[in-house]
């Protein structure tokens, strides 16, 4: 036994040591399991059920496909150049410094906002739990907590993400099996009458709102699907980072299958979908009621703890990570992407884990106003990051065809078709976004392109300021290369 692999650089940094390959192959598996699985799933699916009904699947089942098109497109450009930065250190070379700059800090931008977010759901928990500690206490517990997990290595991390990412999976496999065995009437003590696959039908129908309800869904439950691009700027940090990528976007299907789907058939089975405790209690908590099941609640309100202590972790992992990548690449601070003798991009974590803080203070003291906009203003933030993978593997293919072919161990099905068809299908949910004044999802799109378009202004004037200085170095050099007596005649 040996620990030479966890010493291995993973990536250069501009100073320390750089990022090191500490995350094992069991962390980088769980990560790519549970990062897919967000706590939108268990508290956000309520809604969604009441939009479309039993339609619902039809929902989860086009996102669903969406985000397997975008992660083999990830995979494809991962699996050839595994790196921190993921889809932004592609777009950087595939479209231009613009894109990469960009994308790479409106997802930081999207991630910060979630910190708060989900440090805000996890107090509100242990607030009910232990209430002699205010909410604002224990989201300050919380986060402490995990930037410190961060700040130890990346192994920390890893390691925390395993059991938390477990804890969701074990959960939620737990639950569509007890929940199959009562659809199907193999589980005793439940009211037949109520559970069973006749729900999908006996309420109005598959559809009771409408074809059009299935769109409207696809808007709100869209969001919960962000995270899944996670394994791919972990793999960077794994001991074999191709394999990671390949493994976790091989596998994405059935984890969007079993862990979305599987989930939220068992919810629309054991209960009629208009029932009033599913709006009440929320999908999963009123499942499991009527299960018999003692303490529901509190069962789903420690499994929703640990998602969100997941979110959390993994979304500071992320942020630091992605301003590592810009810092690299000269697009922030030189700073970020320095690291410690253990590989952590420390001042990185710091940065991201302050605007966090700063969104966490906000959230408590303008929630209607300040943070209001940080949350809708990031919002469609995935939807542009996944427009931004389908437009760098079209050109990205064409690079690693001409440079490595062998590097192509993951390609993108019908290559160029259905990677257009993917992007047409993502700007025509942004566009369907634009006519939905009911969630809000007008707003959130509008908001969302105003930020986009302050970050890419400064992006093209960065471009064009490094563009100047160029050229004036290069003039500067030519002039001290020249004869003496050439610069003095001239």
């Amino acid at each position: 036994m040996t620990s030479q692999p966890s010493k291995k650089t993973a990536e250069p940094a501009v100073g320390g040591h750089g990022l090191q390959a500490g995350l094992k192959n069991r962390h980088l598996s769980m990560i790519a399991i549970g990062g897919v699985i967000g706590a939108g799933l268990f508290v956000g699916s309520s809604s969604g059920i009441a939009t479309a009904g039993p339609g619902i699947l039809l929902s989860y089942a086009l996102v669903g496909t969406l985000v397997v098109l975008v992660m083999r497109m990830l995979g494809e450009m991962s699996a050839a150049n595994p790196t921190s930065g993921s889809f932004s250190a592609h777009a950087d070379r595939a479209l231009g410094p613009w894109a990469g700059f960009s994308i790479g800090w409106l997802y930081w931008f999207f991630w910060v906002v979630v910190l708060a977010v989900e440090a805000t759901a996890g107090a509100e928990i242990l607030e009910g739990w232990i209430p002699a500690v205010p909410q604002w206490g224990w989201a300050l517990i919380v986060m402490v907590v995990l930037t410190a997990t961060n700040l130890v290595s990346v192994g920390s991390y890893g390691e925390f993400e395993f059991w938390f990412a477990g804890i969701k999976v074990v959960a939620i496999a737990a639950f569509i099996v007890i929940g199959g065995l009562a659809v199907f009437g193999l589980l005793p003590g439940v009211d037949s009458s109520q559970a069973g696959l006749s729900n999908l039908t006996d309420h109005g129908g598959f559809l009771p709102n409408g074809a059009g309800a299935i769109l409207t869904g696809v808007l709100l439950v869209v969001f919960s699907f962000m995270g899944s691009e996670i394994a791919t700027l972990a793999a960077g940090e794994s001991e074999n980072p191709q394999r990671a990528v390949t493994k976790a976007t091989n596998s994405i299907i059935w984890r969007v299958a079993v862990f979305y789907l599987g989930s939220i058939l068992v919810v629309v089975a054991l209960l009629p979908w208009d029932s009033k405790s599913i709006a009440d209690d929320g999908s999963y908590v009123a499942a499991l009621d009527s299960l018999g099941i003692p303490h529901a609640g509190q069962i789903m309100n420690f499994i929703v703890l640990t998602s969100v202590l997941s979110c959390l972790n993994s979304g500071l992992y992320t942020a630091s990570r992605m301003a590592f990548s810009l810092g690299q690449r000269g697009d922030a601070p030189k700073s970020f992407a320095r690291t410690t003798g253990r590989g952590v991009p420390r001042t990185a974590i710091l940065v991201s884990v302050v605007f966090g803080f700063v969104a966490v203070f906000f959230n408590y003291k303008f929630p209607d106003s300040v943070f209001l906009f940080l949350v809708n203003s990031s919002g469609a933030v995935a939807l542009f990051v996944w427009l931004v993978i389908c437009f760098s593997q079209l050109r990205m293919r064409k690079i690693i065809q001409a440079e490595a072919p062998e590097k192509l161990v993951v390609r993108m099905w019908l290559y160029p078709y259905l990677t257009w068809a993917t992007a047409a299908l993502i700007v025509f949910v942004l566009g369907y976004m634009l006519t939905d004044t009911e969630h809000d999802g007008r707003k959130t799109v509008l908001l969302s392109l105003l930020v986009a378009a302050a970050v890419l202004i400064v992006a093209f004037v960065k471009e064009k300021v490094g563009r100047g200085r160029a050229v004036a170095d290069g003039a500067a050099a030519a002039v001290s290369d020249a004869p003496r007596d050439e610069v003095k005649t001239g």
